[in-house]
């Protein structure tokens, strides 16, 4: 098919930029629940939220512009449904802890793949525009100084290796819509997350590996657990705080004059580029300020594990990943503005609020 107008894209996303329909899948999850959360409280945007869960948006239920409709993305005629009734589409749906990667990869591909690829087809079919969360790890074991998204190589290891099959999975369906955007007039962005922390990333009581790295050390701290740390910690992270995070891409959502429209940008804090062992020793240092947290902080050590006793065979990791965000800043006009140990601070802040509500319930 032949490409419809690049003018005409941005055409279509500026005059939808008031009055427009937001689909979020995935909502419940980390991500999702805190853009519905920015959206609501900064936009006249409109929401349908969709989920298997709805814990982390109960806090929107009956909001004038809000709309939960649980169900499964797997379910082709439900996803149909909600994609019409939308103008811009978020597929959040998806797993994305390393430990699901190693010892559920179908799981991993069936979701993060197919059923997030039928989303896209469904956009493509009723000229929607999708805004795609591909993942910093698609850069792979890359030794760039910062990974640009037009020009860094993206390196993987072996198929054997299947902590690489959620990297691949993205990548792949990055590729898919870069084609359906020059060959179908698909209007997109592809976002690519760089360790967005945060709370409610997790959950802090779940004692399991399977959690994220930072909501994993605080309720170790919680509980008086050792911090473990992979083959010693050494391993390297841009990490960015969810707000940070949520701002950029509600500026790709906004998409003034189709600025982003047919863009890949990268969105980290390259100044919070730190080793995993620097953010267990922060994550300590500021535990005795916090209730809660500082009474068995005292008794916490930092101690190493190597990743095939951690993770279990097929695990490789990157050394380091700092993103080049240049076109995030110039085009969208955005910089990330809180610092790594501010981050922390927020974090603790609001697991204190939660602790505390429900030790009055």
């Amino acid at each position: 098919m032949v490409a419809k107008s690049l003018h005409a894209v941005a055409r279509r996303a500026s005059a939808a930029s008031t009055g427009r329909t937001v689909l979020v899948f995935g909502a419940n999850g980390f991500i999702g629940h805190h853009l519905v959360r920015r959206i609501l409280r900064s936009t006249r945007w409109r929401v349908i939220a969709n989920d298997i869960r709805d814990a982390r948006l109960a806090e929107f239920q009956g909001a004038a512009r809000f709309e939960f409709i649980r169900g499964s993305i797997g379910n082709r005629a439900f996803v149909e449904r909600l994609v019409r009734r939308a103008d811009v589409v978020l597929p959040l749906a998806g797993i994305a802890t390393p430990q699901t990667y190693i010892h559920e990869p179908i799981r991993v591909f069936e979701l993060d793949f197919e059923d997030n690829l039928e989303i896209v087809r469904l956009c493509v079919a009723h000229e929607k525009r999708v805004i795609w969360p591909s993942t910093s790890e698609v850069y792979g074991m890359n030794t760039d100084k910062q990974f640009h998204p037009e020009r860094s190589h993206l390196v993987l290891g072996p198929i054997n290796m299947c902590r690489w099959i959620y990297a691949a999975s993205k990548q792949l369906i990055d590729r898919i819509i870069w084609s359906y955007g020059r060959d179908n007039g698909l209007d997109y962005t592809i976002f690519r997350p760089f360790n967005w922390i945060g709370y409610g990333q997790d959950d802090i009581h779940a004692k399991t590996t399977n959690a994220r790295v930072l909501t994993r050390f605080l309720g170790n701290i919680l509980r008086g657990e050792n911090l473990t740390l992979v083959d010693g910690g050494s391993n390297r992270r841009s990490f960015t705080y969810i707000d940070d995070g949520i701002d950029a891409l509600v500026r790709i959502i906004d998409n003034k004059n189709g600025i982003a429209s047919g863009k890949i940008y990268n969105i980290g804090n390259p100044n919070n580029n730190r080793s995993i062992l620097e953010l267990a020793k922060l994550a300590l240092e500021l535990a005795p300020r916090y209730r809660y947290f500082r009474d068995r902080a005292a008794s916490v050590r930092i101690v190493n594990v190597t990743s095939s006793r951690h993770y279990g065979e097929g695990y490789q990791d990157m050394v380091n990943r700092t993103p080049f965000v240049g076109n995030t800043r110039r085009e969208l006009g955005w910089r990330p503005r809180v610092t790594l140990r501010r981050a922390l601070e927020r974090t603790y802040e609001a697991y204190v609020e939660e602790l505390a509500g429900e030790r009055r319930v």
